[in-house]
């Protein structure tokens, strides 16, 4: 039964769509859908998608950074992530930016992990999860500014990293999902 388990595509008739809202880095749009017998009108952010890297050192550590998140008014923990805004870049090419950008290290060994959509009811994004191993220092250090002045960066271990999101005291989404498949993945 569970390989039978997938989401379905489904693709009902946009009737109009139109941005609502030009935004700096995601609009907002809406459209009007035809569904069964009438119409309903949604609207969401359009998002370029993202991607995130949990990044396992050889002491089985995971890198978790924490940043200010002003939607949320706090400091939470993350993976290494960021935006798809590269037009053309691979989502593999993606994380190995970002984990360099954001914690200064390359990774020898990359896999796919998971993928998610974050807020399927708001947003167009999907997130997609690598496992990265045999990390190293990059060559060059990247200059942060704004939110990423200031990131903290920890090496934890992975079962404290799975006790804290399951005891509720971490609460980033794409943090819980990668270190709980990493903790599968890495177990079986």
């Amino acid at each position: 039964m569970t390989d039978l388990l997938h989401d379905e595509p489904f693709e009902p008739e946009v009737l109009q769509s139109d941005v609502v809202y030009d935004g700096y880095v995601w609009d907002v749009r809406r459209d009007r859908v035809r569904y069964g017998d009438g119409e309903i009108v949604r609207e969401y952010v359009a998002h370029t998608g993202a991607v995130a890297v949990v990044a396992i050192d050889d002491e089985g550590r995971v890198l978790l950074i924490q940043q200010y998140r002003h939607p949320i008014r706090h400091r939470d923990w993350e993976l290494p992530a960021g935006l798809r805004d590269v037009a053309g870049e691979e989502p593999l090419a993606a994380a190995q930016r970002e984990l360099a950008e954001e914690a200064d290290l390359v990774a020898r060994e990359w896999r796919p992990l998971v993928s998610t959509w974050t807020t399927p009811g708001g947003n167009s994004e999907m997130i997609q999860v690598f496992l990265a191993t045999g990390v190293a220092p990059a060559p060059d250090a990247h200059a942060r500014e704004d939110e990423e002045a200031d990131i903290r960066v920890e090496w934890v271990p992975l079962p404290d990293a799975v006790e804290a999101v399951l005891a509720g005291r971490m609460h980033n989404g794409i943090l819980s999902i990668g270190v709980l498949a990493a903790e599968r993945l890495l177990r079986g």
